[in-house]
């Protein structure tokens, strides 16, 4: 690509411009942002113990050129915290800015290396001439575009700019070293691939500046290892675990690829020089971004980027023979002609922003896919049209999610400081007293996720807009009032004093979650919800203004101290001995149980939102928000339980339409309940009813997958709401069972492939739409009612008579078939936990939402099902029928049970309520903006 010259004057060069290409490439996408400091400061340690070793050189003594080498390798592993500060965020573009920033140096020939450029010394770099300007400018405005990141912050840039002027220094640092460190042999060497690891040929002074570098950023970067990525203390044999071989193996190649990349750009320098060293840098970036996030924007810019490099690179090597004025002519015409396709690329790019600014909708994210049309153009009333007829919608789902949740896990904190460091990046405010305490609770317990607790601090935002005496005094209002129907707990001096209401096994379970944390625990008392139903809406207007306080006021004073107490007040005042609960004759709760109850539980929605329309009865769902493809794939699960996007739910859940119970309040209370509608403003927390093992799994009468029935198997009971005047035709449970056993039509997608008289040799897949009868699949489901309740007499009768009612079944008889259904009752459905223990495949349909929302991933551990259920034939059909989906299904199956065995047992339960309780004891402590953990 890069012309023959001075640039590139032998095969040797070539070798080592292409070893820095690869491996730089390799090392900005294989390397792990966790462990980055550990894996250079490895490879660099190899490369001094090799060439000294080898060489016979010391690291000793002092000359101006060893002074240089080592300053350049401390600023090597300065460069390189800079990298792992941003660990979360590319900083791929400042890459682009080597060039120029290089180029800069040597123009005002920074480090006095003008003194080499003689007739006997050609690898030098030239100083930039003034025509050399306008391709830099090119060169690094397409190179920022195509290396750009979207969600950029300006802590990021800053660190990004000062990478990429440390990396610019220590390129002119080592090109100025190799000409102040003598050579006492003249023989250049031969360099091949294998040479690039054992050279005995390389002059003693690269040799000098290798151990001298080699050195100084070994010891630089263990150090800031050290302090910034800790060190595991697990035993090791834990490194020979099955589940750990293969990241043994990736850590390891990465350091060998380490290796590689930092000795070819040592002697990439001396051989060419740093200006080309830099363009290296800026090829490299540009290929991994490519390979992580192509787009046909990023290779247009990227393609000018390197056309510019190659005129640059090009003008630079000929500089020194004399060109015709034809041979100007040209140069000058080439840099005018990449100088107006970068002005007409931004100008288009400008205006296609400016356009979908302009024309934007509100759509919540989906994946990346092919969607078309695009979705300004999108019916928000249906899915997204998914227009890949070669892959499943099923699969390209599961393959997005495996991507999605494998990422995930990488990126977990492993130490005490990346988890504090975590914490403070995403929630902007110091963690709570005693956070070291709960770490190691975790990690004795072998958490999987020691980062995801998104929902913890989303339940307790709101109530930072108020103040802790207030938020103490309306706990204590609430469970004083008998009739409001919660369990109060007291806490005083380490242990729980006092509780009141409640069913004995839930107040045993409540207190058994917290048995073994609870001396950390300031005095509080605690309301926990009895009812299935959730119990706090607050309206929207007066839940902005709270949760503006909180993020303008409130937290950032907490962020603002630099040196909180780790530790809780003493217990206040208006705290009594906790001996008793101090009764109240009033309550802020209404009582509406077997009443409809959409427009109360809507409230918090935002009026721009489709719940809050003005005329909702004719508004449409927001369907392209959660759905996909013409039958409905749920892509969002998040957005499928915003009952803000979907306004059918007043007329198509149970809880909507006539909860069993129903003690709402619109003042934000701090209720703890077990699940709750996303509009609510519950606290959500494990739910003793699995803590305290109330639906049990019994592994010894499971069956193998294939002996298993293949069907989608549900019995129960018409639980979800109060039927009165036939309102059981509006209810979540009764429609979905109506909806997989009704005779009527049904869509489902088959290989039109397959059936074509098509001559390809391919097999690929070209998936189409048909309807077809349900009837001729009815042997896919057995899904029944085996008790009706929650009715008038009338309405009872009516649903005995509509629908089939089977015998009860016993927990244990599910597991004869492939494939359960779990879905909402009257809250959430307490069987689920055991589904997902099974070898079976796991379906959910739920719109109330739990503790466990980062924890549990749909299409990773279970099928996520719409209310619509439209596309559930076609799931059940494609995982029974199709090779790829019989594959698919056992996987998936055995995913969620693996998975389940190790995030939903009684220890993970109480390390995320041992968390909650310590962000609560915060939130209602009188000093709360002064105390906090500080690692």
């Amino acid at each position: 690509m890069i012309s023959p010259g001075r640039v590139i004057h032998d095969n040797q060069q070539a070798v080592l411009l292409g070893t820095l290409l690869v491996t730089a490439a390799l090392a900005l996408i294989g390397t792990s942002p966790r462990h980055s400091l550990t894996t250079s400061a490895a490879s660099w340690t190899c490369i001094w113990a090799y060439t000294r070793f080898r060489s016979g050189l010391s690291s000793t003594g002092e000359s101006q050129g060893r002074l240089l080498s080592w300053a350049a390798g401390v600023l090597l592993a300065l460069s390189s915290v800079c990298e792992r500060a941003v660990e979360r965020g590319h900083i791929y573009w400042a890459k682009a800015l080597l060039p120029v920033l290089v180029c800069v140096i040597v123009k005002v020939d920074a480090f006095g290396t003008a003194r080499f450029n003689s007739s006997t010394d050609t690898r030098s770099a030239e100083k930039p001439k003034n025509g050399d300007t306008r391709l830099l400018t090119v060169l690094t405005v397409s190179a920022l575009v195509a290396l750009s990141y979207v969600s950029e912050l300006r802590a990021t840039f800053a660190l990004g700019c000062c990478n990429a002027v440390l990396v610019a220094v220590v390129l002119s640092l080592l090109q100025t070293a190799h000409r102040e460190t003598v050579s006492t042999d003249t023989n250049d060497g031969v360099i091949s691939v294998s040479g690039l690891l054992s050279q005995p040929t390389i002059r003693k002074n690269i040799q000098q500046v290798l151990v001298d570098v080699s050195f100084a950023a070994a010891l630089a970067q263990w150090m800031s290892a050290f302090l910034l990525e800790g060190f595991s203390t697990r035993p090791f044999w834990f490194a020979f675990l099955p589940q750990q071989i293969l990241m043994v193996v990736l850590g390891v190649s990465m350091v060998i690829v380490h290796v590689m990349l930092n000795r070819s750009m040592i002697l990439v320098v001396d051989k060419c020089d740093q200006v080309t060293t830099a363009s290296t840098f800026v090829v490299a970036a540009l290929a991994a971004q490519l390979a992580t996030e192509f787009s046909l924007g990023r290779l247009w810019f990227a393609s000018l980027c390197l056309l510019s490099l190659y005129v640059f690179l090009h003008d630079r090597t000929n500089s020194t023979t004399r060109q015709s004025a034809l041979d100007d002519r040209a140069n000058m015409r080439s840099r005018r002609l990449l100088t107006l396709l970068l002005l007409v690329s931004l100008a288009l790019l400008a205006a296609f922003n400016f356009r979908d600014r302009l024309i934007a909708r509100v759509v919540p994210n989906g994946p990346a896919a092919p969607w078309s049309p695009t979705l300004r153009d999108q019916d928000l009333s249906a899915p997204l049209q998914y227009n890949d007829t070669h892959v499943h919608p099923i699969e390209y789902l599961a393959k997005n999610a495996e991507h999605d949740f494998s990422s995930l896990l990488q990126r977990q904190s492993r130490t005490l400081g990346e988890a504090v460091a975590e914490y403070k990046r995403r929630y902007n405010i110091p963690p709570p007293p005693h956070f070291d305490k709960w770490f190691q609770f975790a990690q004795d317990r072998n958490v999987q996720l020691i980062d995801e607790f998104d929902t913890i601090h989303n339940s307790l935002l709101p109530f930072w807009g108020l103040k802790p005496v207030t938020i103490r005094r309306r706990v204590q209002e609430a469970i004083g009032f008998d009739g409001n129907n919660l369990i109060a707990l007291m806490i005083r001096s380490g242990k729980v004093t006092h509780v009141r209401s409640g069913q004995e096994w839930q107040q045993k379970a409540t207190i058994g979650m917290m048995d073994k944390f609870i001396q950390y625990l300031p005095d509080m008392d605690l309301a926990f919800n009895i009812h299935d139903e959730p119990r706090v809406v607050v309206p929207h207007d007066e839940l902005s203004r709270l949760v503006e306080v909180a993020k303008d006021r409130n937290m950032p004073a907490a962020f603002a101290n630099p040196d909180p107490k780790d530790g809780f007040s003493s217990r206040p005042k208006d705290l009594n001995s906790g001996e008793r609960v101090d009764e109240v004759k009033v309550t802020r709760f209404n009582v509406f149980a077997h009443q409809p109850t959409w427009i109360p539980s809507r409230l918090s929605c935002s009026p721009n939102s489709p719940a809050r329309a003005l005329e909702e009865e004719t508004t449409p769902d927001n369907v392209a928000a959660y759905a996909m493809s013409e039958l409905g794939f749920v892509y969002n699960d998040t957005a499928f339980s915003d009952v803000c996007n979907s306004p059918s739910f007043g007329t198509s859940h149970g809880f909507f339409d006539r909860p069993n119970a129903f003690n709402v309040v619109h003042d934000l209370v701090p209720i703890f309940s077990q699940s709750k509608m996303s509009s609510f403003q519950d606290i959500l927390y494990p739910s003793p009813w699995y803590w305290y093992g109330k639906v049990t799994y019994d592994e010894h009468k499971d069956l193998a997958w294939d002996k298993k029935e293949s069907k989608l198997w549900w019995v129960g009971s018409t639980t979800g709401g109060f039927s009165r005047d036939g309102g059981w035709r509006r209810q979540h449970r009764q429609k979905l069972v109506r909806t997989l056993n009704a005779p009527d039509q049904a869509k489902i997608m088959y290989d039109a492939h397959l059936n074509s008289a098509s001559s390809r040799d391919d097999n690929t897949p070209d998936w189409q739409m048909r309807s077809v009868a349900r009837s001729e699949y009815s042997e896919l489901m057995d899904v029944h009612f085996s008790h009706v309740g929650q009715c008038d007499p009338g309405d009872c009768d009516a649903q005995k008579e509509f629908f089939k009612i089977v015998a009860p079944a016993d927990q244990q008889d599910a597991w004869k078939y492939k494939y359960l259904l779990d879905m909402d009752g009257n809250a959430f459905s307490g069987r689920f936990y055991a589904f997902l223990k099974s070898h079976s495949l796991v379906f959910k349909m739920a719109v109330f939402r739990e503790w466990h929302a980062e924890w549990l991933k749909p299409w990773i551990h279970y099928v996520p099902l719409s209310l619509r259920a439209e596309e559930a034939l076609e799931s059940v059909r494609y995982f029974g029928a199709e090779e790829l989906g019989k594959n698919m299904a056992i996987e998936m199956a055995e995913q969620g049970r693996e998975w389940s065995n190790k995030v939903l047992r009684n220890e993970d339960f109480e390390v995320w309520f041992f968390r909650l309780l310590l962000e609560y004891g915060r939130l209602v402590d009188d000093n709360r903006e002064s105390i906090g953990f500080r690692a």
